[in-house]
């Protein structure tokens, strides 16, 4: 049975596999995992048809393969039990051959045993590790000569070439990320626009009302809920911010989507929120915590990825202070904030202590004018620093 590579996509044609989760004979049982692979915009684990082993792995980790390829050959349980029950006898000739080929090492540990009692003196007296000294034979033994001469000059023998530079071949994910930032930076004019916001009032909401919350949607109260609040009115009176060139036409929309920069391992995903305008904080919340455990074990599918209008994304959880963002094209603007910092600050003539935060929108020039850009950052700076503004609508 054939292990093929799944549909993920209309516009993807291409994989990488990853990483092998079985070897080849080893066990499984239907429906299990067998191989993880990503593409230029998701990573997904490819189930088992039925209950058997890997018979042979057709592509190998980091290969390419095209949609509909096969990637292994598949011996589901029956055809292996009977098989077995045909396999011939072990005799003692394959045995030794077995043995021999077992036997056979290059390295320095393979070596070592063979170690004149010199060199194997010379070693224990000195705390040294064989592998990492460098023969001066052949055959890969090591000298007297090699240990003084490794004792000696450690800088230029304690580290092989190997070790001191590490080349890895750049994900489809990683490439495109990077593809995607540069088209961006060579394509839109992008600017970006500073304002700060006083967190004062809502932090006393999340903590009034955090119990409140937690029992009624079964989930923590965060910022982001009211931040996308805040933008999605703010789009609503700024529509060019909502919009996107295409070709020579501006496409002004009329939906609000709004994407979530989510950081993983195999780096940055923008999972969206679709039709954030009419969720409540409570869906909100839910559907981060969702898309944001869904990036972190690689099950994203395109929909979650797809038909973003507008994009935020946290620095602040790295401990960011201040940032440019860059856009997500096609969109026109993309808002970073950053962390929480008491700051002094006025507040009716009088110096006062504030939690603070600087925001950061970075928009194209092309399509949103200096005044537009502003009066919809500090749009948010008054929806945020008022949010009975936000939860009444008024």
């Amino acid at each position: 049975m054939e292990l093929i590579v799944p549909t993920l996509g209309e516009s993807i044609t291409e994989a990488t596999v990853s990483k092998w989760l079985k070897k080849v004979g080893e066990s499984f049982e239907a429906d299990e995992p067998l191989v993880e692979i990503e593409t230029d915009k998701i990573t997904v684990e490819v189930p088992a048809p039925s209950a058997g082993s890997i018979s042979e792995i057709k592509v190998h980790e980091g290969a390419d393969v095209n949609i509909g390829g096969v990637l292994a050959l598949i011996e589901n349980k029956k055809d292996k039990n009977e098989s077995s029950m045909l396999k011939k006898p072990v005799t003692e000739k394959t045995k030794k051959e077995a043995t021999k080929e077992e036997i056979v090492s290059t390295s320095n540990n393979g070596e070592s045993s063979k170690l004149s009692p010199a060199v194997k003196k010379l070693i224990n007296e000195n705390d040294l590790d064989s592998d990492k000294i460098i023969s001066s034979r052949s055959d890969g033994r090591l000298t007297k000569s090699d240990v003084l001469n490794f004792i000696n000059n450690p800088s230029t023998t304690d580290k092989t070439s190997k070790e001191r530079e590490e080349v890895v071949k750049m994900s489809k994910i990683r490439k495109t990320i990077a593809t995607r930032l540069k088209e961006s930076q060579n394509t839109a004019a992008i600017l970006t626009t500073f304002n700060e916001v006083d967190m004062s009032e809502i932090m006393k909401v999340r903590e009034t009302k955090k119990e409140d919350f937690m029992e009624r949607y079964n989930v923590k109260l965060g910022l982001m809920s009211f931040f996308v609040k805040a933008v999605v009115t703010s789009l609503q009176e700024f529509p060019a911010v909502n919009a996107e060139i295409r070709e020579e036409n501006i496409i002004y929309k009329n939906h609000f989507d709004i994407g979530i920069a989510v950081g993983t391992e195999k780096g940055l995903v923008v999972p969206v929120l679709k039709d954030a305008d009419t969720m409540t904080f409570g869906d909100i919340e839910q559907q981060i915590v969702d898309l944001s455990s869904k990036a972190k074990e690689g099950t994203l599918t395109m929909d979650d990825l797809t038909g973003g209008t507008f994009t935020i994304s946290n620095g602040g959880v790295y401990g960011s202070m201040l940032s440019t963002p860059i856009i997500n094209r096609p969109q026109s603007g993309i808002l970073g904030m950053h962390n929480i910092q008491k700051r002094a600050a006025v507040v009716d003539d009088e110096v006062v202590i504030r939690p603070m935060m600087y925001l950061a929108f970075s928009y194209d020039h092309r399509i949103i004018d200096g005044k537009e850009s502003v009066g919809f950052l500090i749009s948010i700076k008054n929806l945020l620093e008022n949010p009975s503004k936000l939860i009444l609508g008024v």
